[in-house]
């Protein structure tokens, strides 16, 4: 017997349902397993989820029942080896040549500094959310493997979930976002050389899903270790921006991390002068840390300065507690600096290449 119109309508709004871990509808994945409507009583829907314990459960249900709009009863099934098997076949498939592999389309943004505290990760959590807020699918890296910062600066407190083999990233502010971070004890120092450190930067790329990425930003540890030699091997087409901060001692030191990018062949498309200016009550601007350190930088390696971040109470506060200023206030003077850092990167078209160069190493 056919299902009847209102069952329809309640699947067809179940299945709209996005499923929190992999950002697709229910429908698309193949979760929803039965509807019944009840002339009296509550209707019942049963949906099968991908993992046991699913860590965003909680939010799955919610959404269900927001999107009935009425009293309903959801069960939920563990789905078995088989059903993940098939269904992160057909998600792979749909999703194409993971990042680094022959064939994939991913613009790879690294962001580099030549010293720690000029607010390198502050730029990469700001520019990543301010890309997926104008429409691109977007994740990040913390590439700082002792330093990581980047999953408290967007709010995550949940490690990724393996679903087939696969590393499935948490997402926040509608960026993928993967870090060292989950893996380490809150007590525990990252004490590691190069070989594994490699390694690490190697499973961050190959063995997590990334879902179909317009772009991925990787916040890079600052100077020129091992990790950006590694990251240089396997991304060899990734565009590097560099960040500095007005003082000219750190526009020095940027530099080098700049003639890395060039040194390994790696496109540098532009610098970001960070906390460039406070503009006060009395309305007029204060360069706490002076002047002119990005643009010298940006003439001196013949590329633009993107752009020039102000310091903002909003953009610390934000960092504290995972809301970054390009959401927390979109209409600051920092905001609007990186809606139009975004928009510049948008406009830097990968430069185009001959045949050998396009290899992955």
């Amino acid at each position: 017997m056919p299902d009847t119109p209102s069952t329809d309508s309640l699947r067809a709004a179940v299945e709209a349902v996005e499923e929190p871990l992999l950002g697709r509808s229910l429908g698309e994945l193949g979760l929803v397993k039965s509807v019944a409507t009840k002339r009296f009583g509550a209707d019942t829907i049963t949906v099968r989820v991908p993992v046991p314990n699913h860590p965003s459960l909680a939010i799955l249900d919610e959404s269900i029942k927001e999107a009935i709009g009425r009293r309903v009863t959801v069960e939920y099934e563990v789905m078995d080896d088989a059903g993940r098997h098939e269904m992160m076949e057909k998600v792979r498939a749909e999703a194409g040549p993971q990042v680094g592999e022959p064939g994939n389309r991913t613009r790879v943004v690294a962001i580099s500094s030549g010293k720690g505290g000029v607010g390198k990760s502050s730029v990469s959590t700001n520019l990543a959310v301010t890309l997926a807020r104008r429409g691109h699918r977007v994740g990040i890296i913390d590439g700082d493997i002792w330093g990581f910062s980047i999953p408290r600066m967007f709010g995550v407190e949940r490690p990724p979930v393996v679903i087939d083999e696969s590393i499935i990233p948490p997402r926040a502010h509608g960026v993928q976002v993967m870090s060292m971070d989950y893996f380490v004890p809150e007590d525990k120092a990252v004490i590691w050389r190069g070989p594994m450190l490699h390694k690490a930067v190697e499973q961050f790329l190959k063995d997590v899903f990334w879902d179909s990425l317009d772009f991925l930003v990787v916040d890079m540890p600052p100077g020129t270790g091992d990790i950006s030699i590694s990251m240089a091997q396997f991304l060899p087409r990734a565009q590097v921006l560099v960040v500095t901060t007005p003082q000219p001692t750190a526009q020095r030191v940027a530099r080098r991390a700049a003639l890395m990018a060039q040194q390994v062949d790696q496109e540098l498309i532009g610098v970001v002068e960070n906390m460039s200016w406070f503009t006060g009550d009395d309305g007029k601007r204060y360069e706490l840390f002076g002047s002119g350190g990005g643009a010298a930088l940006a003439e001196e390696m013949g590329v633009p300065l993107m752009a020039q971040i102000p310091l903002v109470p909003a953009m610390r506060q934000g960092a504290d507690v995972g809301e970054p200023v390009s959401v927390a206030a979109p209409d600051s003077e920092a905001a609007q600096a990186f809606e139009r850092l975004a928009v510049a990167v948008e406009e830097a078209r990968p430069r185009v290449r001959t045949h050998p160069d396009l290899i992955i190493r």
